[in-house]
């Protein structure tokens, strides 16, 4: 039997992918569970209809984020922590506090758009990267610094 998927399955595959199941696993647990539903020719145009509107909706928010990173373009900013006397970090500077730092300077980013491949522990200059959308990412500068005492 033929479903198309509603949801991503990890050993059938992702959303809205048509693929062949037995009938009793498509009528006793996918399609109740709303997982997938019947792929007649209606639900094939309904699909349809959806990647397009989703298409749609793609290309709006990357021109959106396209015009944000324009304001992005020289952004720097200073994280300041405590430190030891060897510049390491008690404790470390994570995607929130770049948020934050950047939200404190006028510019409003979720943390979730902060790409950290590890938080930071160590006194210095950082290049991080802003993923602003799938195909739109720029760069800022910030700076840790140890906090006067």
């Amino acid at each position: 039997m033929d479903v198309i998927l509603l949801k991503r399955v990890d050993s059938l595959g992702e959303i809205g992918q048509v693929v062949s199941v037995s009938r009793g696993y498509a009528r006793n647990f996918l399609i109740p569970k709303g997982i997938a539903v019947v792929a007649d020719e209606s639900q094939r145009r309904v699909l349809a209809e959806e990647e397009r509107l989703s298409g749609l909706r793609s290309r709006k928010r990357r021109h959106v984020a396209e015009e944000a990173a324009g304001e992005f373009k020289d952004v720097s900013c200073t994280i300041t922590v405590q430190a030891s006397e060897d510049d390491k970090l008690y404790g470390s500077v994570s995607e929130r506090d770049i948020a934050e730092a950047l939200k404190a300077i006028g510019h409003t980013v979720d943390h979730h758009q902060v790409v950290l491949e590890e938080p930071i522990k160590q006194l210095g200059v950082y290049t991080i990267p802003l993923r602003l959308h799938e195909e739109v990412e720029v760069s800022i500068k910030v700076w840790v610094v140890r906090a006067d005492s």
